[in-house]
Formats: structure tokens, sequence, C-alpha cells
């Protein structure tokens, strides 16, 4: 659970490293209802709400607020459905493979010898029960995502400055315009 929680943290993606919730790409909309309302009992936690409240209130208030947490912290700032997601073990979560099939999500998952690796798109062999096959696979993965994302980032910056030097041309060409009108 650390280990996905800390690489998926360190590249910025979205994670689960307790049980996966049904409906939670089925069913979005009410999922990220709890998740506005765990947002907002946050806030009013660090804005000092909770210790205006009498005990028993502000005690059950922070339960629901731990719960809350234990399930969402690592999508709190989901907003959409992702288009791919990475699992440890498929044996463990049939719901969590089941779930994207249905939505047509790309599922990457380390896949052992008691897994069948027909039920994800990309299967990545490896032992699904070792801390150190975990930690190296999930670190791989990270990085992998975070020279994605640096790609998209250098190919946009490029589309971006081809965008600008195509301006400029029709700047110019614009101005070359306007003094033989000008010379006129």
């Amino acid at each position: 659970q650390e280990v996905v929680q800390s690489e998926a943290e360190r590249c910025g993606m979205w994670y689960i490293n307790q049980r996966w919730l049904g409906g939670l790409l089925t069913n979005f909309q009410t999922i990220r209802s709890r998740i506005n309302y765990m947002i907002e009992l946050q806030q009013k936690r660090e804005q000092g709400y909770f210790r205006l409240l009498p005990k028993k209130e502000a005690v059950k208030l922070e339960e629901t607020l731990g719960k809350l947490e234990k399930y969402f912290l690592g999508i709190k700032n989901m907003t959409a459905l992702p288009q791919a997601i990475f699992v440890i073990d498929i044996c463990k979560e049939d719901i969590c493979i089941a779930e994207p099939q249905r939505m047509g999500v790309n599922i990457f998952a380390i896949v052992d010898t008691d897994c069948d690796p027909d039920k994800v798109d990309h299967p990545i062999p490896g032992n699904d029960d070792a801390v150190r096959s975990i930690r190296l696979i999930t670190s791989r993965m990270a990085t992998a995502v975070l020279e994605g994302v640096a790609q998209r980032e250098a190919m946009l910056q490029e589309q971006e400055a081809d965008l600008e030097t195509g301006d400029q041309e029709s700047l110019s060409e614009d101005q070359l315009e306007q003094s033989a009108i000008e010379g006129i």
C-alpha cells in the first residue's frame, strides 16, 4: 500500500491503495459527491470548525472523515474517468478488473502464474505477492508516466512555438503588404 501511494504521488497520478469500491467508475457521480463531502470536511477541520462543535459531534465527524480519507484520499483530485489503470493483484481484485473492462479503460497489471492474463489489456509478468517485485514494477511504471508527461509537455511546447512562428511569419507578410500599400 505504501509503495503504491508513494510512487503515485511521485508521478502525480491518482491511486487506490485500499479496497476497490464498487461503482467507482460506473457510478462516478455519486463517488464524486462523497469526495466533495470529504474535501468539505477537511476544509472545516482546517478552519477549526470541529473545535466549536460538541465533543461527541466532533469525534463523529473525525471518524467519518477518517473513513472517507482512507478510501478517497488518492482520488481526491480525480474529476474525470481515467484512461488507464495499473493493478497489482488481479486475482484478488475482481471488481477492480471487471469495472474498467466494462467502461473501456485500459488495464495494466502485474500478472502472476495463478492469474488469467486475458483479463487485462497489458499484462506485466511478475510476482504480485513479493514487495520487492511490486516496488520495482511500480517504480518503473511511475517513471514511464513521468517520461510520458515530459514528452507530451515538450510536444505541446513545440506546437506552441510552431504556431507563434507561423503567426510571426504571417505578421511579417501583413507588414510587407501594408508597406507596399503605403508605398503606392
